[in-house]
């Protein structure tokens, strides 16, 4: 060490006295340290300064000087006021309270020596710009580094021994606490254990942390959340973010984890640092100690847990997969293509959006393909896949369903169990607002007012969770009984009813196919007009089969042939208004099941590339003779019902192309004449002359059509209608023959 002189020129600067200490705790602790280094003003003056230019620099109390992103606005002022020329010493108790790294100490000596200030310490004065002196406080400098090295090493090797033994004691998550003995044990509030058992068993029925916390947001099921002090607990509304939290907690499976995080380090754009901290995948982890401690649920089940979490992630543009949605799309992130290998996108077609098509756009969006790699329809191969389902559960459906009601029985249970805790917990609530209220003084109204209040509160969410309660258990369904179960076991159980009835939803049947499907690899053959189909099963096993692809108009909602067929044969002939009455007549729907309007006959005619009607194209209308029903109304002077009536029963000859369609009447001036306001006296019905000659009522018609009989219409009154004129010597005629033939 040099032998240092101060100045004039130092004097007529400040002395500057840096004061610092490591931690909150240093400074509500070591006192001691921070009236020495407050002491050091003396020294300053001692040196020749007046009190008046000693200024103390204190900012950095409980601040680490390690620097890494640390900022020290106490050394930053003093680096500041250096470089203005404002110091001419500088003094601190030592050199690592003015710097833990190289690169601050560094810095401000290049400073001192270049504005001529001197550095002091409590072993002497040094000038930067000396070299022996410069030498030496960088030695210094270097060891207070090196010592935050030893220490922080020392603390971390005890540290990293007792968590490799799974001794170091850890924050630990709600549901578990340190017993006295640093063991990690559950928390004997059994309303907290129910609650964290409830999401891991409403998460392996539901499939998605969002879905769990939409459940208990819907029930009100409350979720516990520590306090500052660790051991009160608060009830709060459920959160994504909680239930998700609970769920990747690998501690809830039993495992102690340390190391389970990095630190990140960047510099920003102005060229600070920033760190962040990093979670590490559970492979990365420095320590972990399966077992150690009682889980909530196992460890297989917490590894299938994360990854289903991973499958629900949201897929980005293009990909598929995905948690389990509504859509009707039942192979929803299960559909692989045959051809690229990329899984298979959603679209859905139609009115209201409940047509699924599958088809693989990834080579479209990503590499700007012309056209998609391959696609179909989702309605046959969906029919295929659940087919091939339901065959494969056949042999074991009764024991699946009796399974099934056994676990939905014993999910209410834990369900009610944990409402009937809420109860419990809030009654004890309640029953301690009543005690201080009752150990207050009456007098004391000030303090009797405000736990009043909080007593009625208690009570209303006493009633509040009794009427949850009472609410669950009116909506819980009647258990299979012991003879239940017995007839069940006998009768077998009808799976596919169970899949088609109404109140299993999208939602359900996907998680069905999950249970048991883990891909399926389509290969689309256009030629062949069918899908390949690869169905690979959870167990490794695999089944092939072909789905028949959808030729054109081949969906759902396409029109019956037989509706086509009708249409083709009137179509010449009537108009689509017409068409439309008979096809209504017929009972006949649309593919969506609507009746038949001119505009949907006019639809499907086109659609069969049918011209509009031509009625000049019917058979006989060359011939003014053949009449519409409203036409031989007008010239027969009577009403269309009755020219109906009379084309039915064959009083009048007509035609009709088809049933329900319009007739043609065959109204000649025969026919004309024929038509009396009565019928002359002796002139018969049709089935009074049938019944006199002994014939039946078609051979007396046909008599009449061929002129062996005369006949006359009535077309007034109530009579109206065909008359038969009936001689005498016809009926005994008519009558003998009836004996010789043997007809009584």
């Amino acid at each position: 060490m040099s032998n240092v002189q101060i100045t004039s020129a130092h004097l007529a600067r400040k002395a500057a006295i840096y004061i610092r200490q490591s931690s909150p705790g240093q400074v509500l602790h070591n006192k001691e340290s921070q009236r020495l280094q407050y002491g050091l003003a003396e020294r300053a003056v001692s040196l020749g300064w007046p009190r008046s230019q000693v200024m103390v620099i204190d900012e950095d109390l409980g601040v680490s000087g390690r620097g890494g992103g640390i900022t020290r606005l106490g050394f930053e002022r003093l680096v500041a006021e250096v470089g203005l020329g404002h110091i001419g010493i500088v003094v601190s108790i030592e050199v690592s309270r003015m710097a833990r790294n190289n690169r601050d100490w560094y810095h401000l000596l290049d400073l001192c020596a270049l504005v001529d200030t001197v550095v002091a310490d409590a072993d002497g004065l040094y000038h930067p710009g000396v070299f022996n002196d410069r030498l030496l406080l960088g030695l210094k400098g270097t060891m207070a580094e090196v010592e935050l090295h030893l220490i922080r090493s020392r603390l971390n090797g005890g540290l990293w021994e007792a968590a490799r033994r799974g001794a170091l004691r850890t924050h630990v998550p709600i549901g578990y606490q340190h017993d006295h003995e640093g063991r990690i044990v559950k928390v004997p509030d059994e309303a907290i254990r129910e609650t964290i058992s409830l999401i891991f068993s409403k998460f392996a029925e539901l499939g998605s942390a969002r879905q769990v916390t939409t459940y208990l947001a819907d029930e009100g099921v409350l979720l516990p959340h520590r306090r500052v002090d660790e051991v009160s607990v608060s009830w709060r509304r459920a959160t994504f973010g909680a239930v998700h939290g609970v769920l990747t907690n690998a501690t809830y499976a039993g495992v102690y984890g340390y190391g389970r995080s990095k630190v990140e380090r960047r510099l920003d754009n102005a060229g600070h640092l920033q760190q962040t901290q990093v979670q590490l995948p559970v492979s990365d982890w420095a320590v972990f100690i399966p077992n150690h401690h009682e889980g909530y649920i196992p460890l297989d089940v917490f590894e299938a847990n994360q990854q289903r979490l991973r499958s629900n992630w949201r897929a980005r543009r293009g990909d598929a997969g995905g948690a389990v949605r509504e859509g009707s799309a039942l192979l929803q992130g299960l559909l692989r293509c045959g051809r690229c290998g990329r899984k298979m996108q959603i679209t859905y077609t139609g009115v209201g959006g409940n047509v699924s098509r599958y088809a693989c756009l990834q080579a479209h969006r990503m590499q700007a393909a012309e056209r998609e790699c391959q696609g179909l329809g989702g309605l046959k191969l969906e029919e295929r896949i659940v087919d091939a389902f339901l065959a494969a559960l056949a042999p074991a459906s009764v024991e699946a369903t009796l399974a099934a009601l056994h676990e939905t029985e014993q999910a209410w249970q834990r369900e009610c169990h944990q409402r009937e805790l809420a109860v419990e917990r809030a009654r004890y609530e309640a029953e301690r607002a009543e005690r201080q209220f009752t150990r207050v003084e009456p007098e004391n109204r000030l303090v009797a007012r405000s736990l009043e209040r909080a007593w009625e509160e208690r009570l209303k969410l006493v009633a509040q969770c009794q009427e949850e309660l009472d609410g669950f258990r009116r909506r819980r369904s009647t258990p299979l009984s012991q003879e239940d179960t017995e007839w069940l076991r006998r009768a077998g159980a009808d799976l596919k009813a169970v899949w088609q009835a109404p109140t299993t939803t999208n939602r359900d049947r996907k998680h069905l196919l999950r249970c048991l499907i883990s891909e399926v690899v389509v290969l689309v053959d256009r030629e062949r007009l069918v899908a390949d189909v690869t169905i690979c099963w959870t167990g490794g096993a695999s089944t092939r089969l072909t789905s028949p692809l959808n030729r054109t108009g081949g969906h759902r909602y396409v029109t019956s042939q037989q509706v086509n067929a009708i249409v083709r044969q009137v179509a010449p002939y009537y108009t689509d208004e017409q068409i439309a009455f008979m096809l209504n007549m017929k009972h006949l729907r649309t593919g969506r099941g609507n009746s038949f309007t001119a505009r949907r006959v006019a639809y499907v005619r086109e659609t069969l590339r049918l011209p509009p009607a031509n009625p000049a194209s019917l058979p006989d209308a060359n011939d003014p003779s053949w009449m519409s029903v409203n036409q031989a109304a007008r010239a027969l002077g009577v009403s269309p019902d009755t020219v109906r009536r009379w084309a039915r029963d064959g009083s009048l000859e007509a035609n009709q192309v088809m049933l329900q369609a319009p007739w043609r009447i065959h109204v000649t001036d025969e026919v004309i004449a024929r038509m009396v306001p009565d019928a002359p006296a002796g002139w018969v019905g049709l089935k009074e002359a049938a019944k006199a000659l002994g014939r039946a009522k078609q051979t007396i018609l046909h008599w009449v059509h061929s002129g062996k009989l005369r006949s006359v219409q009535v077309r007034s009154g109530k009579r109206s209608g065909l008359r038969i004129e009936l001689k005498r010597d016809e009926v005994g005629l008519f009558a003998d023959a009836n004996r010789e033939g043997g007809v009584v």
